[in-house]
């Protein structure tokens, strides 16, 4: 053991978004000895891709809303397969995460009377996103950077960590490595929590950063943890389809809230045709309507009219989408266009949407103040993740901790716009908290096992043995996302479902043969074959969990069972690993009490 470098903490955080930032402040701030980890640099967490704002019913735009309306739209949003402890918590406690960070400094726009000003968002009944013009994301880890910072936090950057240490049944600490050494660190802890974000770069056409490998996701499930609602991945609408250096790149919603409006190649405002006969008496039905409730944005009135199709759920647009480029309707490019130059003044656009107008004009070469942008969808968040206590987000494991995009249950079936960068600050502060308090009440201390050590870094290094079999990881890497594309994508069948587990235990099999050059200081072709047992894992639990659920809800749709059942819709997937078999187990969704019901 002595030739490891070792570390020890009350609580060791694993990824330095906005969760993980959230949850470090939190346990530092009770005095648990805490280490903050990223396998990037501070401040170049995913988070900050985050473009439309924050979720919160602040009731600063439009005083009707409040936190029992919030709640309503996101379990309407999940499909009513949201964990509904986690969306009630959510919608309470977020205005005050989002005030808190406020006086920890962050920037908001503001109204004419100087509130925090809140845009229109899909999904939501009343503007309800906090927002600093399409940067939000960008300003929420600055602020949380600082205050971390200035709290004292000890931050360890460009380190990866690779499997969850165990005593027993309690977490121990992580293994990882330096990225730039490949060095292998040990941190023993008496509490791990887990904010590593998504699993997007499994999907060939994705919005996700390339941190996005599924790390959090395979951990917990290695360590033992369950996973919940693996079959729902959204794909977000609006991403950019050209050029195909950048395909996929996220086009913010606040796009859509600000007034752009969706077209096929005719010129139609196709989205009327697809609004699902539940929202009807919520959304326009003709092109006048819905002008009359963007006039009504701009000129900054809450006029008595219903929203605009563009704002539907993020799952209904893309399957519209989708079908338009399928039955010939689509743009040049293979997607539909996405039009803010006649609803919005040039400055507006400007000053509204700056991140999006530099985006266009220096990536694709398109002046979005005067010419629409081409959009489709791209594989954008996970909703699924590991299955935590809805107050204390730990895991079925003890002593292990999840928060933010890696764990499950929040957002059901689908999750509206903003709910992401509330969800990390509340369940962020939690997942903090409560590792404290479980780390500073444990009787014993954790302690590491030389065993289970040497034997990680023996199966680390395998890639560098020469009688390996010679497999490029890169090859393995690019065969998984556009088998993943093509198979487990935004309408799924029982036969390519089928034929994509049988792809991955092919895969899989390649993996263990994987053999890389020169030695662990930076390699980036090490770090990759590394990555794939993530990832070839992680889209396993995706494809049986979507294989299983034999019905269409929210972000999974299946050809052969178009339509929502009502006994799918009191179940969920739990995802299971037993010895080397993934297994999915079927329990009910939590019984909600009558006061919430009333709600719905």
């Amino acid at each position: 053991m002595n030739k490891y470098e070792q570390h020890e903490y009350d609580v060791l955080v694993v990824g330095a978004g906005g969760a993980g930032l959230r949850a470090a402040i939190e346990a530092s701030a009770l005095g648990a000895k805490t280490a903050l980890v990223c396998k990037s640099l501070l401040g170049k967490a995913h988070t900050v891709m985050a473009e439309g704002g924050v979720a919160a019913a602040l009731a600063t735009t439009d005083a009707r809303d409040n936190w029992q309306v919030h709640f309503r739209d996101t379990m309407r949003g999940g499909n009513m397969l949201n964990q509904w402890r986690m969306a009630q918590l959510h919608a309470q406690e977020a205005p005050a995460r989002v005030r808190e960070l406020q006086e920890w400094g962050a920037v908001f726009d503001r109204t004419k009377g100087g509130d925090i000003l809140q845009r229109n968002f899909g999904g939501h009944t009343y503007p309800r996103l906090a927002h600093v013009g399409d940067r939000t994301g960008l300003e929420m880890i600055r602020t949380l950077q600082d205050r971390g910072v200035h709290q004292g936090i000890d931050v360890f950057m460009e380190c990866t960590i690779r499997a969850i240490l165990k005593d027993g049944d309690h977490v121990a600490g992580g293994f990882g490595y330096w990225r730039e050494s490949g060095r292998f660190v040990l941190f023993q802890a008496q509490a791990v929590v887990l904010a590593t974000g998504g699993i997007g770069r499994c999907w060939e056409i994705n919005s996700n950063s390339w941190e996005y490998t599924a790390d959090g996701h395979a951990m917990a499930l290695w360590a033992g943890a369950d996973l919940i609602d693996m079959e729902f991945v959204q794909f977000h609408p609006t991403g950019m389809v050209w050029p195909p250096s950048v395909r996929g790149t996220l086009i913010t919603e606040g796009v859509r809230g600000e007034g752009g409006v969706l077209k096929n190649n005719r010129g139609e405002r196709f989205m009327f045709r697809y609004v699902p006969e539940m929202f009807r008496g919520e959304y326009a039905e003709t092109e006048d309507e819905s002008d009359r409730w963007v006039a009504s944005v701009v000129a900054g009135q809450q006029a008595e009219v219903r929203r605009p199709p563009e704002l539907l759920k993020r799952d209904v647009i893309a399957r519209a989408i989708r079908r338009e480029v399928n039955e010939g309707r689509g743009s040049p490019h293979g997607g539909v266009f996405l039009d803010i130059a006649n609803k919005r003044s040039p400055e507006e656009i400007v000053r509204k949407l700056p991140g999006m107008y530099h985006q266009f004009k220096e990536l694709a070469d398109v002046d979005i103040t005067k010419e629409p942008m081409e959009v489709g969808p791209t594989c954008h968040y996970m909703m699924g993740g590991v299955r935590v206590h809805p107050e204390t987000q730990e895991s079925t494991v003890p002593g292990l901790f999840a928060a933010g995009e890696v764990a499950g249950g929040m957002h059901g079936a689908n999750r509206l716009g903003g709910n992401s960068l509330s969800d990390l600050l509340v369940f962020g502060k939690r997942a903090g908290e409560f590792a404290a308090r479980h780390a500073q009440e444990r009787s014993s201390r954790s302690r590491i096992n030389p065993d289970e050590v040497e034997t990680l870094a023996r199966h680390s290094l395998a890639p560098f043995d020469s009688s390996q079999g010679g497999e490029n990881p890169y090859a393995i890497h690019e065969e998984l996302r556009t088998m993943m594309q093509r198979r487990v994508g935004i309408v799924r069948s029982a036969e390519d479902l089928q034929f994509a587990l049988e792809e991955l235990d092919r895969l899989r099999a390649r993996a263990a043969r994987v053999k890389v050059g020169g030695n662990i200081q930076y390699n980036p072709g090490w770090h990759l074959a590394l990555d794939l047992w993530n990832m070839i894992d992680i889209s396993e639990a995706v494809t049986r969990a979507a294989l299983t659920r034999q019905e269409s809800r929210g972000a999974h749709t299946r050809e052969e069972y178009p339509d929502s059942d009502k006994d799918w819709g009191k179940r969920n997937l739990i995802i299971r690993k037993t010895g080397e078999t993934l297994t999915v187990a079927e329990e009910p969704v939590p019984e909600m009490p009558e006061e919430l019901k009333k709600l719905l």
